[in-house]
């Protein structure tokens, strides 16, 4: 198997590992023994998984691994909450992850593909641009990472984010596969309220989810709120306007009956104004939502600088006027490049 890429165990579902231990002669038994080595323990051994033959352990270890993501680059912020790590995949794409501890939660967030489609300006992942989507076991095996890191200080991941690299409803069928592996009872068991995907607006995809009535949360980055300034931040507003975005949000709201998140970095003396928060507030009034907003996290592809506190306690003031609840994100590790629209293929150097 030397020259041949092994099989990630986290690519399969239970069908898969039932037909992989009947293929290695063993009764569909020892399927159910090796999700629960997967999904309970996160194994990261063959040689761990001790109620398994050892004949199946050798025949696994030949055939298989426990994810391909080898960790390049681990840097922590100055206050040691948060931790960055840099992994490589099995063909050389490079993506980051990023644990962030809390007095009584610990959150990871994922990344669901190789750089971005998207382009959004402010965003160092859209700035270098498209490379491939993560498979199912790429994004898994990034939870399946910390949580082995985690489970040795007794510790558990408590909350997800989709907010890492990449757009995760545009690589839809492998994003909601992994939640589901999360979010199944008999694996991690995750609740789907602990789990938040953030996504630009692909509406097509938003209705699919919405259809499908997903209850894992959605958090929608509007950043701006008219066309013309939006299209200028996230140049998919030229194909997915903001009204017809509106549509396909309160569409998602009626069939899950999920309360909405939108994202909104603050860019000083651009998005930020008393005018930007009404434009806004009559936007969304009356609607079932939230605004999370970000003092933006500052990136070498733009100039722009965050708002400072007095502007963002203004704009907050003025949505409350309109009906419309706002709270700023607490920022975890910018001194790492490990904060909201930061995460990019980079390999830092001594």
């Amino acid at each position: 198997m030397e020259n041949e890429q092994k099989i990630d165990l986290y690519d399969l579902s239970k069908a898969d590992l039932e037909a992989l231990v009947k293929e290695l002669g063993q009764p569909k038994f020892r399927a159910k023994q090796l999700w629960e080595w997967l999904y309970h323990h996160f194994a990261g051994d063959h040689d761990e998984m001790t109620n398994l033959p050892k004949k199946l352990r050798e025949a696994l270890a030949e055939k298989t691994d426990f994810g391909q993501l080898n960790p390049v680059v681990t840097e922590f912020s100055s206050d040691g909450f948060t931790e960055k790590v840099l992994f490589e995949c099995h063909d050389g794409r490079l993506i980051e992850t990023v644990l962030m501890r809390y007095d009584k939660r610990n959150t990871v967030c994922m990344s669901s593909q190789a750089g971005c489609a998207m382009g959004c300006v402010f965003c160092a992942t859209g700035q270098m641009g498209f490379m491939r989507h993560l498979t199912v076991g790429e994004i898994v095996g990034q939870f399946a990472y910390f949580s082995r890191k985690l489970k040795a200080d007794d510790g558990r991941i408590s909350n997800v984010v989709m907010m890492g690299m990449g757009e995760p409803l545009h690589n839809y069928d492998n994003t909601l596969t992994a939640i589901d592996r999360m979010t199944d009872p008999s694996g991690i068991d995750l609740g789907n309220r602990k789990i938040t995907i953030s996504t630009v607006g692909m509406i097509p995809a938003m209705k699919r989810y919405a259809d499908e009535q997903r209850q894992t949360p959605l958090a929608v980055s509007l950043h701006a709120a008219t066309d013309e300034e939006r299209t200028k931040l996230i140049p998919p507003n030229k194909r997915w306007p903001i009204a017809d975005l509106m549509d396909a949000c309160r569409y998602t709201i009626e069939k899950t009956g999920r309360r909405l998140t939108f994202e909104w970095a603050l860019i000083n003396g651009k998005n930020d104004t008393i005018e930007q928060a009404e434009k806004l507030g009559t936007l969304l009034k009356g609607m079932l939502c939230h605004v999370n907003l970000i003092p933006l996290n500052p990136t070498k592809g733009f100039d722009g600088r965050p708002s400072n506190p007095e502007r963002v306690d203004a704009f907050i003031k003025k949505l409350g006027d309109y009906g419309v609840s706002a709270t700023v994100r607490v920022r975890r590790g910018i001194d790492i490049q490990a904060g909201c629209g930061q995460l990019r293929d980079r390999v830092v150097n001594g």
